[in-house]
């Protein structure tokens, strides 16, 4: 699995297997000890370091559900006849596509997928960068790109990629998107960032939005409360999305300070490490 997709949840290879989660985190280790891959929080990765990048195949099925409820707890942050951009990527494609129900929004976006999503969607108007296409990404990158968005100003950018830390913040493997995300970034007065429990403590080699610069992280519970702890200290708003299934009734989906708004954050934290 981890082979075909690049990389796989623990929760996806317990259900696969028919085991928990504690027996798939011990096997896995034993995997890292040979080199036969990477561990990181809640699953593990291929092999290859700092540059690898998985192909859009393979991020469609690493953590779809996570990514679906991360999406709808995101779109909140939009309002009717918001002008909004949207960079590339599995999550911000979810995301397009609750957007298309918001009326009177302006999306100025470099994803073809994000573009193909709100193309129909009636009173959304889509702005594209223009640029160079990059085929393993469905984006549009290159100075083009970043030329078309300087000079633009809007609320809130959406963004995503392959790594957040709070040291470094948000990264990618690859240097032709990291620019323009950096564009994306420097056009919006407010970004949000997008990141599924995989990604969350993992570092790639371009960095694309600094930790301080983060005012909004949507992730899911599965998330690192060290890293989420650390990100909160450094100014970013962090909501946690729940998966349908795990919801608590009555509680809401975001941390301020150290806890979570109607339920205690350590307390479900562990409650969290508790599931088998």
């Amino acid at each position: 699995m981890v082979r075909a997709n690049g990389a796989v949840s623990l929760r996806e290879l317990a259900r696969v297997v028919q085991t928990s989660e504690v027996t798939v985190r011990r096997d896995v280790r034993a995997l890292e000890a040979e080199g036969l891959l990477d561990r990181r929080h809640g699953g593990a990765v291929l092999p290859g370091g700092l540059a690898r990048e998985p192909s859009y195949s393979q991020k469609t099925h690493l953590a779809a559900a996570e990514k679906a409820a991360i999406a709808d707890l995101a779109v909140s942050l939009v309002d009717e006849g918001d002008a909004i951009v949207v960079g590339a990527g599995t999550t911000t494609q979810e995301l397009a596509r609750r957007l298309a129900r918001i009326p009177g929004l302006t999306v100025v976006t470099n994803s073809l997928l994000v573009a193909q999503v709100l193309a129909h969607a009636n009173r959304v108007e889509v702005v594209m960068t223009g640029g160079t296409l990059r085929g393993s990404s469905y984006a549009l990158v290159g100075s083009g790109a970043e030329q078309a968005l300087s000079g633009l100003r809007v609320r809130r950018a959406f963004v995503s990629g392959n790594g957040l830390t709070a040291d470094r913040g948000l990264s990618t493997p690859n240097m032709l998107s990291a620019s323009v995300d950096r564009a994306l970034v420097q056009a919006a007065h407010e970004v949000v960032v997008l990141v599924d429990h995989t990604k969350m403590g993992v570092d790639t080699m371009f960095q694309t939005v600094a930790a301080e610069r983060i005012t909004h992280l949507v992730t899911d519970e599965d998330a690192p409360s060290a890293e989420l702890a650390a990100l909160s200290e450094l100014g970013a708003q962090i909501h946690i999305a729940q998966l349908p299934q795990r919801a608590v009734p009555g509680a809401r989906s975001e941390i301020n300070g150290d806890r979570l708004l109607g339920v205690d954050h350590a307390a479900a934290v562990e409650a969290r490490d508790r599931r088998p």
